[in-house]
């Protein structure tokens, strides 16, 4: 079995705590609801990009439609990702175990993420001291600089622990339980979980006349799926097809 070093593990940990503070900007908010990206550096990082990316894709389909009220997920898709695809890598597993693995941890992060709010209420407090004094690089520090350095303090280390001591743990304890019935229950509920998360893309689309669309892309892709056509393809028929629905559904403007 694969197992990770203490640098890769600490990359992993602090490219987490860059996306959960928005240490890049706003950027980083998309990042955050979309696993795809982290998951591309927990390929990188332990140098098994294509099983990496299988199984972000799979867990991807869980978050699609999620949404954050109050800037909250109820579970966090980079934390989720950043954990269980190294698990699913050092431990060879299938996409459908890695999102059963995927949930609970991305429950936990919720909890993390909620906490980290708390710490942030004491930058607050410096931040009303230099909003009284109109101290405009106080102002920054508060709202800008003291939240991301908590950000760092809180995920490094908690990321780092679970990657380095607990990822090679729970890896070796689903290899061991490989050929029983929890597994297989295991990857029941992350295929289940997965078309969940395509069931919720579609409520959130909410127009019954797109989902001709949709329906249309998932037989394309069954019956054309002996000619090997790849995701860009697709793409650009997508594109196309969007197009066309705007170019044919627009309002002309009066002469």
């Amino acid at each position: 079995m694969a197992t990770l070093s203490v640098g890769q593990a600490l990359i992993i940990a602090i490219w987490v705590a860059i996306v959960m503070s928005r240490g890049i900007g706003y950027a980083t908010l998309t990042l955050r609801f979309s696993p795809l990206m982290t998951g591309l550096v927990v390929g990188i990082v332990t140098g098994h990009i294509t099983e990496a990316m299988i199984i972000t894709a799979a867990i991807q389909l869980v978050y699609m439609g999620a949404v954050a009220p109050g800037g909250a997920l109820p579970s966090e898709p980079a934390i989720a990702a950043a954990i269980a695809v190294t698990v699913a890598v050092l431990g060879d597993f299938t996409p459908e175990k890695a999102v059963a693995i995927a949930v609970p941890v991305g429950i936990l992060g919720s909890y993390a993420y909620q906490f980290r709010f708390f710490l942030n209420t004491f930058a607050l407090r410096i931040l009303d001291k230099y909003a009284a004094e109109v101290n405009d690089r106080g102002i920054f520090t508060s709202v800008i600089i003291i939240p991301i350095v908590i950000s760092f303090i809180l995920y490094v280390p908690l990321v780092f622990v679970a990657l380095y001591f607990g990822a090679p743990v729970v890896a070796d304890f689903v290899n061991s339980i490989s050929d029983g019935p929890v597994i297989h229950v295991l990857e029941v509920v992350g295929g289940g979980l997965a078309a969940l998360g395509i069931a919720v893309i579609m409520h959130v689309i909410g127009k019954k006349e797109l989902l001709l669309f949709f329906f249309l892309a998932y037989f394309m892709s069954v019956a054309l799926k002996g000619l090997e056509i790849n995701t860009v393809t697709y793409a650009i028929f997508g594109a196309i097809l969007a197009g066309l629905y705007v170019l044919f559904t627009r309002k002309k403007e009066p002469a």
